[in-house]
């Protein structure tokens, strides 16, 4: 991880694994990309999935690294610096407790293919709502441009009005906690999507009960380039 960074295009806070961890290297892995370090990984031999296709269906999620959103990611305010993010997170880590987390299981969100907790999510959900709020006032409103790309996406009113309000539309009650394993997959066969999901459970069904005990702070360093993690804050209440 990084010690210093100058501004950045755009900060997010995400919760990820214990870095370097278990799971921090099975997700890296499977991605191809280590969002601390920058280390690239070969992809995973697959039957039945061509490597370009599975390069291409992980080319968005690689980008962002391996994570699971809490803020999603947001211009900073005038005057606001990454000390400020930082000091900021971290304040909100001391008031925040670290858990185990429900299992989580290859799940299909729409399009796309993520690693999903199921069971008791209040403690997620209280966690996220938590830095929504508490790090709103460090992000800049979003420009005209943010908010026509934002509604591209079919959004319900609630959605909309939520996304007018804190910068994104999936928040509180809209949010649904995931690490993306994948892009888009409705261009691919059904088989070929099968055989991901299958190859996705089996790299992921051995490993340990995940802690969620950090939040991370991500930045995308100019605009397009790959988010790289910069910064854990441990949960400590």
């Amino acid at each position: 991880m990084k010690s210093e960074h100058p501004l950045p295009y755009r900060c997010a806070v995400y919760f990820v694994p214990e870095v370097h961890g278990s799971w921090w290297q099975a997700g890296s892995q499977w991605l191809g990309r280590c969002g601390a370090s920058g280390a690239s990984y070969p992809p995973p031999d697959i039957a039945g999935v061509a490597t370009s296709v599975f390069q291409a269906c992980t080319a968005d999620p690689r980008r962002y690294g391996w994570h699971a959103t809490l803020k999603a990611p947001f211009r900073l305010a005038a005057g606001q610096s990454l000390h400020a993010v930082q000091k900021a997170m971290r304040e909100l880590a001391l008031s925040l407790p670290a858990f185990d987390m429900p299992p989580l299981h290859v799940t299909r969100m729409g399009s796309f293919l993520a690693l999903v907790p199921q069971g008791d999510l209040s403690q997620i959900q209280a966690t996220a709502a938590a830095c929504v709020t508490k790090l709103h006032p460090l992000a800049q409103a979003l420009s005209v441009a943010d908010l026509a790309r934002r509604r591209k996406a079919p959004l319900t009113p609630e959605q909309d009005r939520l996304l007018l309000a804190w910068g994104y539309p999936w928040v509180f009650d809209e949010f649904r906690f995931h690490l993306s394993l994948t892009g888009p997959l409705n261009e691919l066969s059904p088989e070929v999507q099968d055989a991901l999901q299958a190859a996705a459970t089996a790299h992921f069904e051995d490993l340990p009960i995940c802690r969620f005990g950090h939040l991370a702070l991500f930045v995308e360093p100019q605009a397009g380039a790959d988010f790289e993690l910069v910064d854990t804050m441990a949960l400590t209440a």
